[in-house]
């Protein structure tokens, strides 16, 4: 059994998490936009598209025009990515964004771009 001073530590430390969690999420939305599907169909041609599941997912099919630039690999590829054209990034069905979306932040993007739902919701035309 946990005695009260262990029990206090770890309930401290869950609170902590979620503080956390909840406070990157709300600093996301100010430099990350949701788009619906029309919206980011009507911008993403002229953006860049970026697919950032890993490469195995991307080759199973991938809106036509993304590179496959994987989240594993975003760190290390940053430089791929221009900071004074708009980005619109897209994962699975979008967990993965936020991390994507803050390392493009600290890299000095500024419009930066999400489907919502993910990769799992388009409906448009895929490449295979």
């Amino acid at each position: 059994m946990l005695d009260l001073e262990a029990l206090i530590i770890l309930v401290a430390f869950v609170v902590a998490i979620v503080a956390y969690a909840l406070i990157s999420r709300k600093l996301q939305r100010r430099y990350l936009t949701s788009l619906s599907q029309t919206e980011f169909r009507e911008g993403y041609r002229k953006a860049q598209l970026i697919d950032i599941r890993e490469p195995q997912e991307y080759e199973g099919g991938h809106i036509l025009g993304a590179r496959n630039i994987p989240l594993s690999q975003l760190k290390m590829r940053i430089k791929e990515i221009r900071k004074d054209k708009p980005v619109y990034l897209y994962c699975q069905n979008g967990t993965r964004i936020g991390r994507a979306a803050s390392m493009l932040k600290k890299h000095g993007c500024e419009d930066i771009n999400e489907l919502k739902g993910g990769f799992k919701k388009w409906n448009g035309r895929i490449k295979k």
